[in-house]
């Protein structure tokens, strides 16, 4: 699978609008673990790591960032500004979220509990495993 954007079920009402996800209709997984990233200083990025196993869904409930994904060879930047899309992000691609405007909310769902073991932290070390594919 490839990172793609998802668009959401927008529900429309006077009184404001809805939107959802939910498994299998909209994400590719399960969902095991939810958290979210708020409060992001100016400049500052958050994420630069890979998963081994872990998929991701990111969404921009308020504000906007850039997603920036990495397979190894190639980066492609994603920007989130809606909250009725989000980011499927698979296994094994490295991913930076950055240029955060103010009070933006990034929530963040994923198929695997949190275990540090799953965690690629080093892109050198990233990028050997990708080139032994």
């Amino acid at each position: 699978m490839i990172p793609k954007l998802i668009n959401l079920p927008k529900i429309y009402d006077k009184r404001g609008n809805l939107s959802f996800f939910e498994y299998p209709n909209q994400l590719p997984f399960e969902i095991e673990r939810t958290y979210w990233i708020y409060d992001v200083p100016g400049g500052e990025t958050r994420g630069s790591h890979a998963f081994r196993e872990q998929q991701e869904f990111i969404i921009a409930l308020s504000g906007s960032f850039d997603v920036v994904i990495n397979d190894g060879k190639e980066e492609k930047l994603f920007s989130l500004n809606r909250s009725y899309y989000g980011l499927y992000v698979p296994k094994m691609y490295w991913r930076r979220l950055e240029n955060f405007s103010t009070n933006s909310l990034a929530l963040i769902v994923s198929d695997k509990a949190y275990n540090e073991n799953d965690y690629i932290r080093d892109f050198k070390q990233f990028k050997r495993l990708t080139d032994e594919k």
